[in-house]
């Protein structure tokens, strides 16, 4: 049992250097942003995350989602 539990430790430790290489070789080093506003190509592709829209319907209109009456 105490050998798995050191095997698991160990597998996570390298796991977590090779996640952090970047921020530990590079000066200033981070992550880059992976939100969908940050990413330049979907900016040109007109995409937005669901809160950008959201928050976009809200200012235009009243109600976020348009609500009809069944007729």
């Amino acid at each position: 049992m105490l050998k798995i539990l050191l095997l698991t430790t160990v597998i996570i430790a390298i796991g977590m250097a090779f996640f952090c290489v970047k921020l530990i070789f590079r000066k200033n080093g981070s992550f880059t942003s992976q939100h969908i506003h940050d990413s330049e190509a979907m900016r040109e592709r007109g995409i937005h995350c669901v809160m950008d829209q959201d928050r976009e319907l809200r200012r235009k209109s009243r109600f976020a989602v348009s609500e009809r009456t069944k007729s």
